[in-house]
Formats: structure tokens, sequence, C-alpha cells
């Protein structure tokens, strides 16, 4: 599922591509991922408008519209991206919703898996708040001091706490393991066995993490020979930092990569 990184790499695609340009029309092929609302209202609402700025909290993406206070609402589920092209002979393979406009291009909101999500929204504030989202891990009040205050009290898994959305935002399964993972923490880890140095070096490798995976545009290949995120899938990898080998297992149902040797279940 595309996390934070894959998420703001899309906002400043999105941001460079289709700002300020008029809505000539919107073209819906699958109406699946619209939510509470159809693509007739969709298209009604958006053509001859244009997207006036962009925002992101944890995985979801927003566009602020010039001439209405609403936003259109992104979410790219487990395979989402986007595609801004001019030629026929450019569209991509399932095309779910076609923003054109009227200088001739076309932005494609993509997904081979019908998972994501497309809405008209009034505020962002008010979306987060009645998602329970909690704050995004690359804001600016994702302090130290907040991200001690939410793990405080808590006695569950490292790595299932920081995938909650409710607790904070952006982090998903991939980005967990490499966070965990350059932190030297075992994924089971439980909260309340943390040392403060632990703590603490978690804390610094999100925000690390997270950025330099956006600097690379949140694509593995790029990423520092120091890193697990491009060995993920593969057997018996060998450990970026020691002699030892990459294993798996599952946390709370999911497929989660660590070393046994520098993650050590204390």
């Amino acid at each position: 599922m595309p996390e934070l990184p894959d998420v703001e790499t899309l906002r400043r695609y999105f941001s460079s591509t289709a700002l300020h340009q008029k809505i000539e029309s919107v073209e819906t092929n699958s109406d699946y991922v619209l939510k509470d609302i159809t693509p007739q209202w969709l298209g009604r609402k958006l053509s001859g408008n244009a997207f006036s700025v962009t925002r992101r909290h944890g995985k979801f993406f927003f566009a602020g519209l010039e001439q209405s206070s609403d936003w259109l609402l992104l979410h790219f589920g487990m395979t989402g991206n986007l595609k801004y092209y001019q030629d026929k002979d450019e569209q991509p393979q399932h095309e779910l919703v076609a923003f054109h406009f009227d200088n001739g291009y076309t932005l494609a909101y993509v997904m081979t898996r019908k998972l994501g999500e497309v809405r008209i929204i009034s505020g962002v504030d008010e979306f987060i708040q009645k998602r329970n989202l909690g704050p995004d891990v690359c804001g600016d009040d994702f302090t130290w001091d907040c991200f001690k205050s939410l793990l405080h009290g808590r006695h569950g898994m490292i790595k299932p706490t920081l995938m909650n959305q409710s607790i904070m935002a952006g982090i998903g399964n991939v980005y967990s393991d490499e966070i965990l993972y350059q932190s030297r923490t075992h994924p089971k880890t439980p909260v309340n066995h943390l040392t403060g140095d632990q703590m603490h070096r978690i804390y610094d490798q999100i925000d690390k993490v997270l950025r330099t995976a956006i600097d690379h545009q949140a694509d593995p290949n790029q990423f520092p020979d120091s890193y697990i995120t491009p060995l993920r899938g593969l057997d018996e990898a060998d450990c970026p930092g020691c002699s030892g080998k990459l294993a798996h297992l599952t946390v709370s149902g999911r497929t989660s990569y660590y070393c046994p040797d520098c993650q050590e279940l204390a």
C-alpha cells in the first residue's frame, strides 16, 4: 500500500503538473472508487474549476479547488498512482478517473486493484478528525514530546503501534520495517519495554527514513545500500549491517522483514 513517502511523491507530481489548469471535463471509467458521489456529480463539481493547492496527511492526498472551499480527496489503496499525459497512446491501463485539462493534457488516477477512494470533502481538518487520524509523522507537530506522549501507557508491540493510523499517520508495513531495522529494534518489542534510548532512536529514524525515501521518489532501487527495503521478498538476503541474513516473521498478520542478529528481542 502506498505509504507516506509514496503519497508525498504523488503530491509533488500532482503539484508540478495539474495545479492552476482549467479542468475541461472528468471521465470516470469505474465508479467503484467514488465514495458518496456519482460520476456525473464529480464532473459537474470539477468542470470549469481548477486545482489551487495540495495537502497530504499520512496516506491521504487532498487538492483544493480555486472556485470553491471544497477539496478533492484521493486515497491510493494498494496500487494507486498518477500519470500526466497528452497523447492517447500514453493512456495508462487501469485508468479509473481522468481529469482532462483545457491545455490538452490529462491527469489519470490509476489503480490495478479497486481499493482506492475518491471523494469531495468540505474541509481537510474535519476529515482528519472524522477519520480519527493521528498526527502526520512528517508534520511540524510530530515532536519528540508528541511521540513520547503517543506511546505513553501502551503495551502492544512496537511495529503495529507505528502502523496504527489513529496513533500516528503515514507509516505502513514497509517503512515500519525499515524504521525498526535502522533503529535496531525487534518488531515484536512491547512498547512498554522500550528504553528511552530505543524510543529516541525510533523517533529519529521515523524522520530520517521517510525523508530519505521522499528524496529518492519512494523508489527502493535508489535507497542507500544500508537499507533493507530493496531486499524485501528476497530469500537469504544478506543483512547490510552485519554478516547475518535477513529473515521474516508475521506480526499482527503482516509479513515483517528484519535481521535477527541486529534486532534481538530483549
